[in-house]
């Protein structure tokens, strides 16, 4: 293929092309495209404002890039593979032919349901073929899509369509998860007792749950299907028009909701796909992520519909029948690509091998990681067992407001390191820095990770607010795209990402903003005030520790937690639920009222030899006091 990294030698000939000539490298990438119109100039930018714009002035439409291009060659081909909850249903197969028409069907109900070019839809779903059918056919009639992961509550729900102010609702009765079924649309109809934007809801039918449908406002998926065209001609889109919003947690309370817009994302997700997942024809390729969060969106939907290739969607959890279920798929599907987080691993390694043992994986030939930085010990164990030490792991780094992998491994070409995301891909130019923001150069060093020059999928600026976005990411350090992450580089140049310097967590590969959880907290009537950091948990990564101060004696503590997950799972969703929960008399505050997270973290941790100088805090004793009633 065309723009395929074969070697180390040519990917440090591309690399050093797409430095010294970015405008020529991504031109040449893009000309793979069907465009209603070529882009009068490739690059324009300002890390400033922050002002990015690539293919200035080109038209298209990322559906016809996904779908319509391939149909000659590859109409019969598998374009989704859907593994369902439980391994006793059957899978659906659908080629790229019918997903196209399914896509088109789709448009036509938006477009019969009052959606227009630039109204936001919302997506609230299980993660069924008809998720990817409603995402494909938002960007088809020039829609801005947000999916929220069906995992979240009824509040969070709200408050990401209340931000984007979206005009539908696609949702479905219910979904399977494991042996539990979620009753998706009472949770919908919940969330719909606070936003006033939405004209109708779309619910496609699952689990044939007893539901509630509002006249005039709620439709059902078949129905409105049933009497739609089968053809849709793609709305034509500017390269830097909206495609679509994904919330994520900053250190502030309020999810952030990420702009990506259509051509610059649809280059770099082909690309990235192609290159790191040394991507060919006859792959069966498996993300195991939600198409909530944008691993989903990047490397389940666009990135392998992009290059034509057959995309598994997966309903059910790992360990469900039981926790070889992710091995057991591989082989019934001859998976040749295989992307998971290591949370996953973790989980499935604590199982142990016997679930592994049944089953052949020789089908195999690449394995990625993705969500947070793997852990040596779950790098060997996947590496070995998984792997069977013949498949290269891609370990990805990358970030939602980064719309693709920027550091990562190129299976066969790069030479792989444990726990090391190891390159930046071509285009990406990553660099350390100190507190000060001077560059660190030499190798061998820790810093903070930031990217100094755009590549084609960055965050253009956060829905409603670009204030935000400059603040989040731009203002930090002059001229430098900042990540918020801790990195190391080795003697070789390769990149290990340390973690979050910020006050964001990442549980089990989501990011959760410490302020969301302590705002959820203090919801409980007892609750006066909480404070919560992350520390290392075998499983998750990260867990959760929350401290709290309650305005009266607690003496059943394990109802007291179970309150407190209540309200959390109410207000934002189970996953955001702590790990361990310690009622404290005070919280380690500096005189101007400052919360000492880093004290915190330490105590956590259980590291109470290193907690720095406490005599500037308002009231010392409380750390000792806090040490003393840790268990």
């Amino acid at each position: 293929m065309k723009h395929q990294i074969k070697s180390l030698e040519q990917y440090h000939s591309d690399y050093k092309l797409s430095i010294e000539n970015p405008e020529i490298f991504w031109a040449d990438i893009a000309e793979t495209f069907v465009w209603k119109k070529k882009w009068d100039n490739v690059l324009d930018w300002n890390f400033e404002k922050p002002d990015i714009k690539w293919f200035i002035n080109g038209k298209l439409n990322i559906t016809e890039n996904c779908l319509d291009r391939h149909l000659e060659i590859r109409g019969d081909k598998p374009a989704i593979i859907w593994e369902p909850n439980s391994s006793d249903e059957p899978n659906r197969i659908i080629t790229y032919k019918e997903l196209h028409e399914a896509v088109c069907r789709f448009s036509n109900v938006l477009q019969n349901n009052g959606i227009v070019k630039g109204d936001r839809v919302c997506l609230y779903m299980p993660m069924v073929p008809e998720l990817t059918i409603a995402v494909l056919a938002c960007a088809r009639v020039g829609a801005i899509h947000s999916v929220v992961f069906a995992g979240f509550s009824a509040q969070s729900l709200s408050d990401r369509i209340n931000d984007s102010d979206c005009k539908i609702l696609i949702t479905a009765d219910g979904l399977f998860r494991g042996n539990k079924t979620v009753n998706l649309k009472e949770i919908c109809d919940e969330a719909l007792k606070t936003t006033p934007s939405i004209e109708k809801v779309i619910v496609y039918k699952r689990t044939a749950d007893t539901i509630d449908m509002k006249m005039g406002r709620d439709v059902w998926w078949h129905s409105e299907m049933n009497k739609a065209a089968t053809k849709f001609d793609a709305i034509e889109m500017d390269s830097e028009d909206e495609l679509f919003i994904l919330y994520t947690s900053g250190s502030t309370g309020k999810p952030k909701g990420v702009v990506h817009t259509c051509a610059g994302y649809m280059v770099y997700t082909y690309y990235t796909f192609l290159n790191v997942f040394q991507y060919e024809e006859d792959d069966i390729f498996w993300c195991t992520a939600d198409v909530g969060w944008v691993t989903g969106h990047s490397y389940i939907i666009y990135g392998p519909l992009l290059n034509g290739a057959t995309t598994v969607m997966f309903e059910g959890i790992p360990t469900y029948p039981d926790a070889g279920r992710f091995w057991a798929t591989i082989d019934k599907l001859q998976v040749s690509k295989f992307y998971t987080a290591p949370t996953a691993i973790r989980s499935l390694m604590a199982s142990g091998l016997d679930f592994v043992k049944p089953y052949k994986l020789d089908s195999l030939k690449v394995l990625g990681s993705v969500g947070e930085p793997i852990n040596e010990e779950a790098w060997f164990w996947y590496h070995d067992n998984i792997g069977k030490e013949r498949c290269p792991i891609v370990d990805t780094w990358w970030q939602t407001e980064t719309g693709g992998i920027l550091i990562s491994p190129i299976a066969y070409v790069t030479p792989t390191k444990p726990t090391f995301a190891t390159l930046p891909l071509p285009g990406v130019q990553p660099i350390l820095v100190n507190q000060q923001g001077e560059e660190i150069v030499e190798n061998g060093v820790e810093g903070l990770l930031c990217m100094k020059f755009p590549w084609p999928s960055i965050i253009r600026t956060t829905y409603g607010d670009h204030e935000r976005c400059r603040q989040a990411y731009f203002s930090t350090f002059k001229n430098l795209y900042f990540t918020g992450d801790g990195c190391r580089r080795d003697e070789d140049g390769y990149y290990r990402i340390i973690g979050r310097v910020d006050d964001v967590m990442n549980v089990s590969g989501h990011r959760l903003g410490t302020a969301e959880v302590e705002n959820a907290i203090n919801e409980h009537p007892n609750i006066i005030e909480s404070a919560v950091v992350g520390y290392p948990h075998d499983i998750k990564g990260q867990g959760i520790y929350a401290f709290v101060i309650c305005d009266k004696q607690v003496n059943d503590i394990s109802l007291f937690t179970k309150e407190v997950n209540e309200v959390i799972s109410k207000i934002i969703s189970p996953i955001a639920k702590p790990d361990r929960i310690q009622i404290v008399s005070g919280l380690p505050k500096t005189r101007s009222g400052k919360i000492m997270r880093r004290i915190l973290r330490k105590i956590a941790e259980g590291d109470f030899s290193n907690l720095g100088d406490t005599s500037t805090l308002l009231d010392p004793t409380v750390v000792d006091e806090i040490i003393r009633n840790r268990k």
